[in-house]
């Protein structure tokens, strides 16, 4: 058995649950939730209240610190990142513990532990982070391309600074696959923005994104920003790509043509695009959204553009997450699925409803829906599914899972599926659902290893 496994790892975190939530434990059903990883954590204890006046100290969450530093040293300790775990009391008054392994076939959950989307097709990607982009004949650098005076005027912003050399500039382009762009060229030799050559001039690297317009990556730095350089969880990534005809910039997650070189400062990672959109420029310079998942911003033509004329601000082209591509059918949005029928339509979300159970009779047949996401309650017959035969992600209610199961109806042709909860459930039943589900792709499950603690009530 590994650390992770062992009582004495959870005995602290066990009382802190046991003595903040006595009755609730007490009462039947009653249970508590949680996650600990490397990064972060939850726990379901108390938030300390600080006297009036006093800020809120270490000392006071120190016995919380301690009990999950105890559970993240025995993460360290058996080459895991993360672990989930259900408390509940057995009817002898134990304390009981579930520790929950998802295994290699499971995403991270964002409510633990109801589980994140079951992988079951190994290796499986949703279609966004497939998808590349598409040759626009005719594209070419923009008229503000310069890099003669890109590189003239660095050299008198920063006449110190230290240059790659061509042979570093080869060296780059063999890392990376690609040949730079003359401006890109341009730029590192005038500075190739290492920390070393700055020694102890600490405001060097400040000087270098003044003169830039960007913190600058160093020329070991650069990477390409295609999709697999932008990963995301299957419940978030299972939206759309859209470019429209006068596009800028191509609507993907991701291309083998951005080649990222610096950061806005904000964690927004800025690139040149070698495959631009219709309306853009080979060479724009772009910006990659950190709190977006699919697209891209236009930030200046060329990137002797930014640095000369210094443009403020960029743009962000029209969202492809919205009708006729993606739909959503709920309260506030769509009025219903037939409103939200269209042979373009590639992701369907049927969320928070008031009225009667929906059909899914007008989206059956459908070339390009692979998204069907359905909060529990809202699917009039969940056999409906079986017309959709071309979807590889599919949410549903555990209900709505159930009758699948049960008329062996789920679809085969899925890569991904997720099942949504809603409300506060009882957490050991979705467990062994998402378990149901993974078996049938012959995936690795979701084990459960269960604890048992007679708690004194003396520290």
């Amino acid at each position: 058995m590994s650390s992770i496994h062992d009582l004495a790892t959870w005995e602290p975190l066990l009382r802190l649950v046991r003595d903040a939530h006595a009755e609730e434990l007490a009462a039947p059903g009653g249970c508590f939730t949680g996650q600990v990883g490397l990064g972060g954590w939850t726990l379901p204890a108390p938030q300390p209240h600080p006297a009036p006046g006093r800020a809120l100290q270490v000392a006071d969450m120190q016995d919380q610190f301690t009990a999950v530093e105890r559970v993240q040293d025995a993460l360290r300790a058996d080459g895991l990142n993360n672990v989930s775990y259900v408390v509940e009391t057995a009817p002898d008054g134990a304390t009981l513990l579930h520790v929950v392994d998802s295994g290699p076939a499971v995403e991270y959950g964002v409510v633990s532990p109801f589980v994140g989307a079951l992988l079951l097709v190994e290796g499986a990607v949703p279609e966004p982070w497939r998808r590349l982009p598409e040759e626009v004949l005719g594209a070419v650098p923009a008229s503000s391309a310069d890099p003669a005076l890109l590189e003239q005027t660095l050299h008198e912003r920063l006449p110190d600074a230290v240059g790659a050399t061509e042979e570093e500039i080869a060296e780059a382009e063999a890392r990376l696959g690609v040949t730079l762009p003359d401006e890109l060229k341009a730029l590192y030799r005038v500075t190739r923005a290492r920390w070393q050559d700055w020694g102890d001039d600490y405001e060097a690297g400040e000087r270098v994104s003044d003169a830039v317009g960007c913190e600058l990556f160093s020329l070991d730095g650069l990477y390409i920003g295609d999709a697999q350089s932008r990963p995301c969880p299957w419940q978030f990534a299972a939206a759309a790509v859209v470019t429209a005809p006068d596009a800028a910039v191509q609507g993907l997650v991701g291309s083998p043509g951005w080649i990222v070189f610096g950061d806005n400062g904000g964690g927004d990672r800025l690139a040149l695009d070698l495959t631009p959109g219709p309306g853009g420029h080979i060479g724009q310079v772009i910006v990659i959204d950190h709190e977006r998942s699919i697209g891209a911003g236009l930030r200046a033509d060329s990137l002797t553009d930014m640095v000369v004329n210094r443009p403020s601000g960029w743009h962000q082209g029209r969202d492809g997450d919205n009708p006729p591509v993606v739909a959503r059918v709920n309260i506030r949005y769509l009025e219903s699925v037939r409103t939200a029928a269209h042979p373009a339509l590639e992701v369907l979300s049927i969320g928070a409803w008031q009225g009667e159970p929906i059909g899914l009779a007008s989206v059956v047949g459908l070339p390009r829906l692979r998204t069907l996401t359905a909060y529990p309650g809202t699917l009039a017959d969940p056999l409906e599914i079986t017309g959709l035969a071309g979807l590889e992600y599919l949410s549903l209610g555990p209900e709505e899972w159930r009758v699948l199961l049960d008329a062996g109806a789920v679809p085969r042709s899925l890569s991904a599926a997720g099942i949504e909860v809603q409300g506060k459930r009882y957490p050991l039943p979705i467990l062994d659902l998402a378990n149901e589900l993974l078996a049938l792709w012959d995936r690795p499950l979701i084990s459960r290893t269960v604890l048992e603690a007679h708690l004194d009530t003396d520290r």
